[in-house]
């Protein structure tokens, strides 16, 4: 007698529904934690923005952590491959210059920011809230660590000598400096009385003649 295997149902798609509530969800979510933070956000004004009920937002982001969780996750693929394929394009034409490794990294998601609409402009308030509380240290090693670790072993092959711990800060000082570049305009403005807004380059050029002064302090 043959006995067939028992066969786990299967599970229905989500439907065009189900997703673009779940879409509307995570923009919610995404907007209030960026602006108040993990703390000042609540689910009830999640839902209220996202014009659902409350059981909803459970639904489909779980818990309070759990949504942060996954509102920061959603983009994060989509920019470490940006960053990646243009790091892949560079190399491809000839030897990587520290101002060439940094440009690969920052100009994607200044980019993004200000082109994709609103949501990636508060998605690097996300990264900053992320990137300041070591309790959100497995968010930051599964979303960003990878990525990061990429771009420092590049800029480690061009200093093989300096120490790891350095060229890691200076990564760091970068995506700070660029999410000031992004977020703090307004005091760019204030403070310049009139100037022309920096851009991009600049803040490429910035970023890179950092790690070049804190390299050569450390061999001196």
């Amino acid at each position: 007698m043959t006995i067939k295997s028992a066969e786990k149902p299967r599970q229905r798609a989500p439907s065009k529904r189900s997703l673009q509530t779940k879409a509307r969800i995570l923009d919610a979510a995404e907007s209030i934690f960026a602006e108040r933070g993990f703390e000042g956000a609540s689910i009830r004004d999640i839902a209220a923005k996202a014009g659902v009920q409350i059981g909803l937002v459970h639904h489909h982001g779980g818990g309070k952590e759990e949504l942060f969780y996954r509102t920061v996750a959603r983009r994060a693929n989509a920019l470490a491959l940006r960053r990646i394929e243009a790091l892949e394009m560079v190399k491809a034409k000839g030897a990587l210059s520290l101002r060439a490794i940094l440009d690969c990294f920052i100009r994607p998601y200044v980019m993004l920011a200000q082109t994709g609409g609103p949501g990636w402009l508060a998605y690097g308030r996300l990264v900053a809230h992320v990137s300041v509380d070591p309790r959100w240290r497995d968010i930051a090693a599964e979303c960003f660590d990878p990525t990061a670790h990429r771009f420092i072993a590049e800029i480690a092959a061009l200093y093989p000598d300096t120490d790891p711990a350095l060229l890691a800060s200076g990564q760091v000082y970068s995506v700070s400096a660029m999410l000031a570049h992004l977020n703090s305009a307004w005091r760019v403005e204030a403070l310049a009385q009139g100037g022309d807004l920096t851009d991009v380059d600049h803040l490429i050029e910035f970023c890179a003649a950092g790690i070049e002064a804190m390299v050569k302090a450390a061999r001196t």
